[in-house]
Parts: C-alpha cells; sequence; structure tokens
C-alpha cells in the first residue's frame, strides 16, 4: 500500500506521510461505505454475505442488517433515511424504521430491472441510480435472467416514484457522484473503464456524456467502480491499483495503491475521512481535503 503524488497539488489533498488504516477485515467483498454522522458509524455491504454491517471506534464491526438481499450501494435521502440496492430484489428501498424496508423502485416498463448497484440522493427527494448485471451471478445475487435489454441510470421522481431513463448508452454503469455545485453527474463505465460527465439543469435535463476520463493501468487489477467529490470539484475514484484522484479538469494529480480490488468510497467522521472498501477489508485515510456527507 502506498501513496503516489503525480502532481505537486496532490499535497493539498493528503499529506506525503497519511496513513492508509485497516479499520475493518475478513469479510467476503466490501461495497457501499456510507457514514452515519448521528451514530459516528460507518455502514458497509458485504454483498456475497448479503449483509450489511455498521462499523465504530467505540465498538468495532456489529451486524446492521442480517439479510440484506445482496445489498450494494447505500446512501442516505434528505429525510436521512437509508437507500439501498439490492441486487437479489432487484430493487432499490428505503428502511422506513430499523430493518424495516419499503421498494422504491423494481420495474421499468413492465420488466424487472437487472440489478441495482450504486445510488445518489438529491436534495429535492430525486434518487438516482445505476443498474448493471452484476448481481444477476450466482454469488452476487443470482442467478437469474435479464428483461432488459440494456442497463441503465435512473432517477427516481420524488413525488409519485415513477422511474426516469436518463441513459441506456453504457456498457455497465457502476459508480455516479454529482459535482459539489450540482451541475455535473459523473458516472462510471466499468467495462469500458472511463468516466462520463452529464450536465443536469435544474429541470433534470441531462446533456453531454462525453468522455471525461480514462482509467486504464495493465500492471493492476480492478476497474472504475465508485466515486466521490471533495468539496473543490477534485473526484476521487475507485480504479485499477486503488483510487484514482483527479482534479476538476480530469487530470490524475494523484493515486492510493491498495492490495485488491477497491470498489467504493465514502467520507466520515469530521468529513476529512476517507473511508474506502476493497475487496474483503475497508480501510481509512485521514485527508487534508474533506467532502460532504450524506444527506448534503
Amino acid at each position: 500500500m502506498k501513496i503516489e503524488k503525480l502532481d505537486p497539488i496532490f499535497d493539498t489533498l493528503i499529506a506525503p506521510d497519511a496513513v492508509i488504516e485497516v479499520i475493518a477485515e475478513g469479510f467476503k467483498f466490501t461495497e457501499g461505505p456510507l457514514w452515519n454522522n448521528s451514530s459516528n458509524s460507518l455502514l458497509f455491504s458485504d454483498i456475497p454475505a448479503s449483509r450489511i454491517f455498521k462499523w465504530s471506534a467505540s465498538k468495532g464491526v456489529e451486524v446492521y442488517r442480517e439479510n440484506s438481499h445482496f445489498s450494494n450501494g447505500l446512501t442516505y435521502d434528505p429525510q436521512g433515511k437509508l437507500i439501498a440496492c439490492e441486487h437479489q430484489s432487484r430493487s432499490v428501498t428505503r428502511e422506513t424504521k430499523v430493518g424495516e424496508f419499503v421498494t422504491l423502485a423494481s420495474h421499468y416498463q413492465g420488466k424487472k430491472l437487472n440489478s441495482p448497484n450504486d445510488v445518489v440522493a438529491f436534495k429535492d427527494g430525486s434518487i438516482l441510480f445505476t443498474d448493471p448485471i452484476y448481481g444477476l451471478q450466482a454469488g452476487n445475487g443470482g442467478p437469474a435472467d435479464q428483461e432488459l435489454a440494456f442497463q441503465g441510470v435512473y432517477r427516481i421522481h420524488p413525488e409519485n416514484n415513477e422511474l426516469i431513463l436518463i441513459t441506456d448508452s453504457f456498457e455497465r454503469p457502476n459508480g455516479l457522484v454529482f459535482s459539489p455545485d450540482k451541475k455535473t453527474l459523473y458516472i462510471a463505465d466499468t467495462v469500458r473503464q472511463h468516466i462520463r460527465a452529464f450536465n443536469v439543469d435544474e429541470n433534470w435535463h441531462f446533456t453531454g456524456g462525453q468522455v471525461w476520463a480514462e482509467l486504464w493501468d495493465d500492471n493492476a487489477s480492478g476497474r472504475p467502480d465508485g466515486m466521490k467529490v471533495d468539496v473543490e470539484g477534485n473526484l476521487f475514484s475507485a480504479g485499477p491499483g486503488g483510487v484514482w484522484v483527479f482534479n476538476a479538469s480530469a487530470d490524475v494529480i494523484g493515486r492510493i495503491y491498495l492490495e485488491d480490488k477497491t470498489s467504493n468510497l465514502a467520507w466520515g467522521e469530521d468529513g476529512h475521512s476517507l473511508f474506502i472498501t476493497c475487496s474483503s477489508n475497508v480501510y481509512r485515510i485521514r485527508c487534508r481535503t474533506f467532502g460532504k456527507i450524506p444527506p448534503d
């Protein structure tokens, strides 16, 4: 494990002597990290174990949800309710009270979704999520048959839960994140190994969608997956070898190398801790920069 500076500005984001800590280990495959400010704890999914775990500095690791239907991405809506992408149920759900979830989206035009993967919530109550086919595979929620002919990105309307297709132009849509001003939506395509950028206006019209950055490294395992941005618009993305850090102009300014396939990231604690899910482990790095914690 190491931190690599590719531009002097990177030192203002992460100190050269920053420590990469293992805070939890021994899982099957970790995903969906999400910080909870009220309980000072981190939630994360272990997809093959079909569980959501909770970690805190005071209590260590506890089971938060025993049967999570092979959950992946997690976030909070503006009211602080947990939103989960569930592979096995092929749905996006909301927790109404501890342990009880209701379905927000499970079908599009009468056909089952593939396997909702990553999710973000917006301040007006809109929920956006990606829907690749990974959860149809045995061990990740399947085996199950694909009903839709594409792998889309969707918005759930906050008033009536209507499912609105944003785009079906991805091969494997995966991580997604808004820019700090909420005017740009970044979406990773895992198979094509790039990140695309869409312009978003106040009426939820999407334009653009051009390739914003590519993540290629023949000497490292892993592909683009979950992403987060800091308050200055620098983008942190899971990718080959660990975490790639881009400035707002899509230049790679640094990398965090980890030991296995990195899946996702979350800001937590005072916003300066970056939590990273990576195969069987969860890591933490204290940063000089910081990011917003959902719901923001």
